[in-house]
């Protein structure tokens, strides 16, 4: 058997008076890797937490990977002009140690942070790692999709046969893997913030014109209905598509306005939305159909005017009997509502006689067709034939 190297037996003996201390991580870092799973296999038979092995795990990996320690990777040029050694050896160590590090990470979820786990991923596909490490890479990082940042979500497409700059099919199956998790069911806040993440990430892949739109729906559709409490990142998302794609066909953005729930847009977006020339017409008015429904229910709330000068008494006392002022305030803006009710009912009456009018022409044209084929395909009668001689004379 092969004696172990001294920086193996020094790490050894710290780990044996204090199996917690943290500086672990300073003699790992020169350790084979060989050496390095000998000890950390004692770690482990040592009750030693989770989280402290893959910290150590991290460590080590970002320091024999030098694109993992950083924010932004090293192109493999400049890791070419760097090191000695050919750029294919390096990517072939670089393969070969990430698929060591992940067939040591400890089978917890917490035990590594899903932005060391993204940054691995990403190194993964580009060195071109086997199947199966990619598959379990994906597995651990979407336990953990609540947790990363945008940036590090954007990990670029490095296949031949995608034609897009991110890699949307990875946080596809990013995503189904976090909704197939029994926690997602449990925790609705991060089903929230994992739809709001996405939401982001496709406002940054839509401006690829090379982003079809079955990709962009299958990453919009992912998430159920009630995991998006607002639909303010979906419609920023949706416009700014139509604006990176202006080739669409009408059926198309007829199609992509339909992920948008009118009723869960802000004033803000609605506003926009409204005047936005690069929805359809019928989205249009189904946002202002919203907002008026909206103001309607706000006015139902606000009570009979009545209301406001006999204030209820209930278990705690009576209420507060309003000011002349306060009550002036609440009339203004009680018919400032109502105004508003009625510019929106009067806006989507226009908007409907308009559309109205437009299938009217286009049926008219239709009718005419119609009439002028059935003239080119009957016969003659005498009135056409004594017409025709009358013109040959």
């Amino acid at each position: 058997m092969q004696n172990s190297s001294p920086e193996s037996v020094t790490l050894s003996n710290k780990l044996a008076r204090s199996p917690s201390d943290q500086r672990w991580s300073d003699d790992a870092d020169i350790l084979d890797t060989d050496d390095f799973i000998k000890i950390l296999s004692g770690i482990q038979g040592k009750g030693v937490r989770p989280d402290l092995i893959g910290s150590i795990i991290t460590h080590y990996a970002s320091k024999w990977l030098p694109d993992l320690a950083g924010d932004e990777p090293k192109s493999a040029v400049s890791s070419f002009q760097d090191s000695p050694e050919s750029i294919t050896v390096s990517w072939m160590k670089q393969k070969l140690l990430i698929e060591t590090v992940v067939g040591i990470l400890p089978s917890e979820k917490d035990s590594v942070p899903c932005s060391f786990l993204l940054r691995l991923l990403r190194l993964a596909n580009m060195v071109g790692v086997g199947a199966k490490c990619l598959a379990e890479l994906e597995k651990r990082a979407s336990w953990q999709l609540d947790r990363p940042s945008l940036k590090e979500l954007m990990i670029p497409c490095f296949s031949h046969t995608c034609a897009t700059l991110l890699d949307c099919e990875l946080v596809l199956r990013l995503v189904r893997g976090f909704l197939s998790s029994e926690e997602v069911v449990r925790s609705g806040a991060a089903l929230s913030k994992v739809a709001k993440l996405v939401d982001c990430y496709l406002a940054e892949a839509a401006v690829d014109s090379h982003l079809t739109l079955p990709e962009f729906f299958a990453l919009a559709c992912a998430f159920p209905s009630h995991a998006r409490s607002s639909d303010d990142g979906l419609y920023r998302a949706v416009d700014i598509y139509l604006k990176a794609h202006p080739g669409l066909t009408k059926q198309d953005r007829k199609r992509l306005c339909t992920l948008i729930d009118s009723r869960k847009l802000s004033a803000d977006a609605s506003l926009h939305a409204a005047r936005n020339e690069r929805l359809p017409v019928r989205a249009v008015i189904q946002v202002l159909l919203s907002e008026q429904t909206k103001l309607s229910k706000q006015v139902d709330w606000s009570g009979p005017l009545s209301s406001v000068r006999s204030p209820a008494v209930g278990p705690e006392g009576p209420a507060r009997c309003m000011s002349r002022r306060e009550m002036v305030a609440q009339q203004m803006e009680i018919k400032r509502l109502k105004e508003d009710v009625l510019r929106l009912q009067s806006q989507c009456m226009k908007m409907e006689g308009v559309i109205e009018q437009m299938l009217e022409k286009k049926k008219g044209s239709s009718r005419w067709k119609k009439l002028l084929e059935l003239q080119c395909l009957r016969p003659a009668n005498d009135h056409d034939r004594f017409l025709n001689h009358y013109v040959e004379a």
